[in-house]
């Protein structure tokens, strides 16, 4: 397999660093590497590979010193995303991809080894990629600290979110929030922040990219998606061109609509 590869990588470049370049991001850079792979391949191997994909690590990593026991804690995790849809299915909800090996990090266990409450756990409803086949949705995670805690933001996806294929639409963008006395504030994909007691940092990752038109997609599909409460109404109605009234569908406006 290796003789049939040339990898062009010169030295001091982001994919064959030198000292002293910081390398701590590299798995954000790997991630993105192989979603770049798969798109550049995707036209001459539609059946085989998905549409863009979150393809990041997104660490979060906080910590401090303990005031009963003075010891240092570091907490470190990565999240999942949406994958993206693909020739004859979905791309799955909050999932990791492309190198990402790392389990969600179980609430009961983060609370009682650190000085935090996770106060919300979700999908992020209308992330997705809207396609004939959606991509997946992003995840959302509060945490609340209760105590001063330095934190760090390391993961990317802020600017564009994963493109869709074939005429797919991109997954929705990634976002990193402080809430603090109830305003919200927006944080940078890369950057460190001092805390105080009460507040909460949101991590809600970004949805997969959609496959084909998502005006194509299955009406079936569509109307599970609003009842799973994954696809607003409004969003049926303008991107999938899918009526929806209470638990049924409007065939009669979806006729219209796609007409």
């Amino acid at each position: 397999f290796y003789r049939l590869v040339h990898l062009d990588a010169p030295r001091g470049s982001v994919t064959n660093c030198t000292w002293p370049s910081p390398v701590v991001g590299g798995w954000e850079t790997q991630t993105r590497l192989v979603d770049i792979i798969f798109r550049a391949l995707l036209p001459s191997m539609p059946a085989a590979l998905p549409a863009g994909t979150k393809a990041m690590m997104c660490h979060a990593g906080f910590g401090g010193v303990d005031p009963v026991t003075n010891e240092y804690t570091c907490f470190l995790e990565t999240f999942g995303g949406g994958y993206g849809g693909r020739q004859s299915s979905d791309g799955p909800d909050a999932v990791q991809a492309h190198g990402q090996n790392t389990e969600n990090a179980p609430i009961e266990e983060t609370e009682l080894n650190y000085p935090v409450r996770v106060v919300r756990l979700s999908l992020v409803d209308d992330s997705e990629g809207p396609g004939r086949f959606r991509g997946g949705l992003g995840l959302r995670k509060d945490f609340l600290f209760e105590r001063p805690t330095t934190f760090t933001v390391l993961s990317d996806r802020t600017l564009v979110g994963p493109a869709g294929a074939f005429g797919g639409q991109a997954g929705r963008v990634a976002e990193y929030v402080l809430i603090r006395d109830g305003e919200e504030r927006r944080l940078p994909a890369k950057g460190t922040i001092e805390l105080v007691a009460g507040d909460v940092v949101s991590y809600r990752t970004c949805g997969g990219g959609g496959y084909g038109p998502p005006e194509e997609r299955d009406t079936e599909r569509v109307l599970r998606d609003v009842l799973e409460e994954k696809v607003s109404v409004e969003r049926a109605r303008e991107l999938y061109r899918v009526a929806v009234s209470g638990r049924e569908l409007d065939l009669a406006a979806t006729a219209e609509l796609r007409g």
